[in-house]
Formats: C-alpha cells, sequence, structure tokens
C-alpha cells in the first residue's frame, strides 16, 4: 500500500494453514462508523465462503479492540438516518460472526465495549490479553443493545448489574465464568490465538465446518432475533430524545478532555 492510500478501517490478512485474520484498526478509539461494521460483515462473510479458509481471527490494532459505534457520526447528522445505517450494520457485523461458516476467534486486548461486546460475544472462541476489559455503557449513551451478547459472557445477574451500571469485567473474570478460553499477555496475544486457529485448521474443514452450523442449531436463543428487539428500544430512546442528551453530554465531555 502506497503512502497516498488511506489505511483501510478493516482489513482481511492470510495468515497461512488456512487462517484468515480480520484486523479492526480505527484510530483514535477503534469505534466503528457504520461504513466500518459492514465491512466487518463483508469480510467475515467471504472468509466463511472461501473454501481455503478453515477459521477466522478477529483481531484490532490500537488502544484497544472495539470501543462501540462512532457518536460524533450519530450526533454529526440530522434526523435518524445514520442511527437506522449504525444499528443495522451492527446487526449485519454480528449475525456475520454468528454465521459464518468456520469458527471465529476473537482476539481482544484493552477495551471492548458497546458494539465490541457483540462481536465477541457472537464469536465461537475468546482470548484475551491480560488487559482487556468488558462491558456496555450503552445506558450512559441513551441507548440499549447487546446484552444479548454479554449475557453469553457473564451469568444473568452479572449481566443485569454491568447493564444497569455501565460496570465493566476483566478477560480474569469472564475467564472464571468460561466465556474467555484463555489470558495471555499482550505481547503473547497474537501468537496465541494463531496457535489455537492452527489447532482447528489441522481438522477435516468439512467436518469443522458442520460442527459450526451444529452448534449454532441447538443454541439455547435465537441471538440474531434477540439482539434485533434489543434494537428496537434504542430507536424509541432516541424518538424520546434520551439518546441524543446522552449522545450530546457524551461528545461534549471528549471534546472537553480533548482541549485540556
Amino acid at each position: 500500500m502506497s503512502a497516498a492510500e488511506p489505511v483501510p478501517m478493516v482489513r482481511t490478512e492470510r495468515a497461512g494453514g488456512g487462517i484468515a485474520e480480520i484486523v479492526m484498526n480505527n484510530p483514535p478509539v477503534n469505534a466503528l462508523p457504520a461504513a466500518g461494521w459492514f465491512e466487518v460483515a463483508r469480510q467475515v462473510t467471504e472468509a466463511g465462503r472461501d473454501p481455503d479458509v478453515r477459521a477466522v481471527i478477529l483481531r484490532a490494532e490500537g488502544r484497544g479492540y472495539n470501543a462501540g459505534v462512532d457518536i460524533k457520526e450519530l450526533q454529526r447528522t440530522e434526523g435518524f438516518s445514520a442511527l437506522l445505517e449504525v444499528n443495522r450494520g451492527c446487526f449485519a457485523a454480528f449475525k456475520a460472526i454468528y454465521e459464518c461458516a468456520v469458527p471465529v476467534i476473537a482476539a481482544v486486548h484493552g477495551y471492548c465495549l458497546g458494539g465490541g461486546i457483540g462481536l465477541v460475544g457472537n464469536s465461537d472462541v475468546i482470548i484475551a490479553a491480560d488487559d482487556a476489559t468488558f462491558g456496555l455503557p450503552e445506558v450512559d449513551r441513551g441507548a440499549l443493545g447487546a446484552a444479548t451478547h454479554l449475557s453469553r459472557l457473564v451469568p444473568q445477574h452479572k449481566a443485569r448489574a454491568m447493564v444497569y451500571t455501565s460496570a465493566t469485567a476483566t478477560a480474569a473474570e469472564l475467564h472464571q465464568f468460561g466465556s474467555v478460553y484463555s489470558v495471555v499477555s499482550a505481547d503473547a496475544l497474537r501468537e496465541t490465538a494463531l496457535a489455537f486457529a492452527g489447532q482447528i485448521a489441522a481438522k477435516d474443514p468439512l467436518v469443522i465446518r458442520r460442527a459450526k452450523e451444529s452448534l449454532n442449531g441447538i443454541d439455547p436463543w435465537d441471538v440474531n432475533r434477540s439482539y434485533r428487539y434489543e434494537q428496537g428500544f434504542t430507536f424509541e430512546l432516541n424518538l424520546a430524545g434520551a439518546g441524543d442528551r446522552a449522545r450530546d453530554e457524551f461528545v461534549a465531555g471528549a471534546t472537553g478532555k480533548a482541549a485540556k
């Protein structure tokens, strides 16, 4: 890539051995605009459809894994068009991970917030750096959503407490709950994820693809429908004005911090 070309916020790399890495990199905090969520969906889907791909790693570069949606994009746009688009983008990204024909391994470092919970909650396996934290600050943003996916990571009452208070959980806590497969140093994260993906890639690819399909088929709840239900409440809060109030406060606070 030449210096004149913009760096894509989402890109796919081939690690060899049938492993595809999908990398998010949208400075400063890896908050994705609507287009970024659709790119995650497209690239995950394409990787799963490639007969040469046997496992996918979803990772990120920068300060943290994913800070959710780009709040400033929503506040720059009049009306509800940006909200509708980002809702559809998040739904598409989470659905693509869940329905990817091959296992998706989330390699998480730093913060994983909001929409990031949707990404990892629908992944097949989570490997986390010891600095990783997970949370849903949605109520502080006048929104709801991804509690569906948080409930796949922590017990029910823990999930409720996290939603109501916007509290975060550490990688070590999630490892105790069994949702994070292993916790490693940040320096060892990618290498560990590649090694685990390599174990999957070494298996019969047809068997692994059918295993993914069968595990989805016996899931105790429909994550796609459940998340879509949550999104309806986000739109309701926006119609009531709560969404704009919360996002305006967030943007003003972020601008104030940047000015100091």
